[in-house]
């Protein structure tokens, strides 16, 4: 609750008229077309995902980095194409997550874009397998400005850790994410608020009490119990918690799955914001990661005009009638 709040304060403080006059008119407008049936944008993106690169040193069965299968190129952030979006957006945007595919401390500039983005007004956030928490990284991230970390950890045990995050080791992690909250202490900083993210699976749900305990002797600001996305559900797996509260998927009686939610002709992510991935392609969410519905390129379009494109209001136009249609909403809990 604690964290929340101080989160909360540190939003509001960067937040300016005209950011809350565009959130306003985003959210308006997104009612306005679920009434009609038909897109109507009004407003800028309030919120994006920049992704600093897609390399991994991790090798996570449902992920594409950690598979190395992507079908897009993979490289790293370029510090003028970052600094070019960023200058673009610091007027409307309230919140910049650092983070979409692989690991952003991977990208040698990472927290220089971080920094960047901090001068500009923005708030931060990034998304990390903490295995590059050293006293160098962790003195620079103090100095970044950077508001919220958040940290995967999928095991209180190096064997069942290693399961989900293949090629990782539990107490480098541990040990980084100690560090980090010891330094932070004597700094007397509030932030980056430290986020310990655990994602439910049937090999680890077993830990969560042993987990909480964890999470509350090294005083984490935030525990966050997450499910996980699976690519080929239907057909069950090892990963789908027995726990079916921590799973996004519930039986359908006949040997196969299904989501638990049923999908509505929605979204407000498609009204709220963008991801942008590390060579500018803009995509419409954090489910499209091989960048199949690419909308535009922001290394020759601005992102305002990319935002109201006719590609872009033809997606939204798809998923207010039929998103079922769309493939990358297909395994979406929104």
């Amino acid at each position: 609750m604690k964290n929340n709040i101080v989160t909360a304060l540190a939003f509001f403080r960067l937040l300016t008229f005209q950011k809350t006059l565009n959130y306003a008119l985003l959210a308006s407008s997104f009612q306005l077309s679920r009434l009609l049936g038909r897109p109507i944008i009004w407003g800028k993106p309030t919120t994006l995902s920049i992704e600093p690169t897609t390399s991994c040193n991790l090798r996570c069965p449902e992920c594409p980095s950690g598979l190395r299968d992507f079908s897009r190129p993979t490289g790293m952030l370029q510090d003028a194409l970052f600094k070019k979006t960023i200058d673009q957006v610091q007027g409307h945007l309230t919140w910049l997550h650092l983070y979409f595919q692989g690991e952003p401390f991977l990208n040698p500039r990472f927290l220089e874009m971080v920094s960047y983005a901090d001068s500009k007004g923005i708030f931060t956030s990034t998304s990390t397998n903490a295995h590059y928490l050293q006293e160098k990284q962790v003195s620079e991230v103090l100095r970044s400005g950077l508001k919220q970390l958040i940290v995967s950890m999928d095991g209180i045990t190096q064997d069942i850790y290693e399961k989900y995050r293949v090629g990782g080791t539990l107490e480098k992690v541990q040990e980084g994410i100690k560090l980090l909250l010891s330094e932070r202490q004597k700094s007397g900083q509030n932030f980056p608020r430290v986020v310990l993210q655990f994602l439910v699976t049937g090999q680890n749900e077993h830990q969560l009490p042993e987990l909480k305990q964890w999470a509350k002797e090294m005083q984490v600001d935030e525990l966050q119990l997450k499910t996980t996305q699976i690519y080929d559900f239907e057909n069950g797996s090892e990963l789908i918690p027995s726990d079916l509260g921590y799973s996004r998927y519930v039986p359908e009686g006949n040997g196969k799955w299904k989501l638990k939610k049923k999908l509505e002709n929605k979204c407000w992510r498609m009204w709220q914001g963008a991801v942008s991935t590390w060579d500018g392609k803009v995509v419409p969410c954090c489910f499209d990661k091989d960048a199949e519905y690419v909308m535009g390129e922001l290394k020759a379009q601005s992102l305002a005009s990319i935002w109201s494109s006719l590609p872009y209001q033809n997606f939204r136009k798809q998923l207010l009638s039929d998103r079922t249609q769309i493939e990358i909403c297909r395994n979406c809990t929104e």
